[in-house]
């Protein structure tokens, strides 16, 4: 998370990333510290996914803020959480959580409830929240927390009942496609009527087929924005109709300009914490133009 004045190039976060041993599909985890004492209120950029964050920090914590409302500490952002900033005071560690929206669904149930939303992990896990929180927080390392995310998710996994196979195909098929699929592309793909994909997708997933394509292809044009490709050269290839298209989209998405998303910190750390974070399972583009984040070698620098 880059501290409010910051200069560029200055080492203001460690990430660590498990090692590829400690993984379950549909799940990506990453560990932050941020070191610098100053204020820290960042915007946080819409990811296709469910976002889990357990605020390991001491003290008041992270607050985050989306809607009107606030949240402190460990909370669960949902797709689409609308304008989301998050800010705090000192130095901190957080554990980041993201979950596919099919993995999601068998982790909380159904995530109609959690679409458009961000709430505290205490009101979806209940006193199983602080319990989590204890063990991460008492771990001696990026590792073993990793180890403990991982026990501590597949005990929950199997909680919920899993969405449909078609379901859990059309949105692997929105994702490699990078958002590019019709709907009724895909209602023929699993053999369905366009109005019964739709109603399915969005009861299990919490989103529209439609919507879920915007934001996979939002999320790829951020990532080129952010690896200092020109705007009109990212509309293009993202498929959107123009630059103003692009220009209307990101604003939906991220509440913010072109030229301010391709500087967001919060995409700056992504190909460090996912660097194969994009839906096509290429390497995510390179960050060059951003201030690069420490990589902390407490986890041996592999990403999961």
């Amino acid at each position: 998370m880059l501290p409010t004045g910051t200069p560029p190039g200055r080492a203001w976060v460690d990430v660590a990333v498990p090692r590829p041993s400690v993984r379950l599909p549909g799940v990506s985890m990453a560990g932050f510290r941020h070191r610098a004492p100053a204020l820290v209120d960042i915007s946080m950029v819409a990811y296709p996914s469910v976002t889990l964050l357990v605020d390991l920090s001491e003290g008041e914590g992270v607050v985050y803020e989306t809607h009107g409302r606030h949240e402190r500490g460990s909370v669960v952002v949902g797709l689409l959480p609308g304008d989301l900033r998050a800010a705090g005071r000192g130095a901190g560690q957080c554990l980041q959580i993201r979950l596919d929206p099919v993995t999601a669904a068998a982790l909380f149930g159904a995530s109609t409830e959690l679409s458009g939303t961000v709430v505290a992990l205490k009101e979806v896990w209940g006193r199983d929240a602080e319990r989590a929180e204890d063990r991460l927080r008492a771990a001696a390392s990026w590792d073993e927390r990793f180890t403990i995310a991982v026990d501590i998710l597949s005990r929950r996994l199997g909680a919920h009942p899993p969405v449909d196979p078609q379901i859990a195909y059309a949105w692997r098929r929105t994702l490699t496609s990078r958002g590019r699929v019709r709907v009724d592309g895909l209602a023929d793909e699993v053999g369905w009527s366009r109005k019964r994909l739709w109603s399915r997708f969005r009861s299990q997933l919490g989103i529209t087929p439609k919507r879920a394509a915007r934001l996979v292809r939002f999320d790829h044009a951020a990532h080129l924005l952010a690896a200092g490709h020109a705007a009109a050269r990212v509309a293009g290839e993202s498929g959107y109709v123009d630059q103003s298209h692009l220009h209307r989209e990101v604003a939906t998405f991220a509440g913010l300009t072109p030229t301010a998303l391709a500087a967001a910190p919060w995409l700056a750390v992504d190909d460090v914490a996912w660097p194969t974070s994009s839906p096509a399972g290429a390497s995510a583009p390179s960050c060059e133009r951003r201030p690069r984040p420490r990589r902390d070698t407490s986890a041996r620098g592999r990403r999961c």
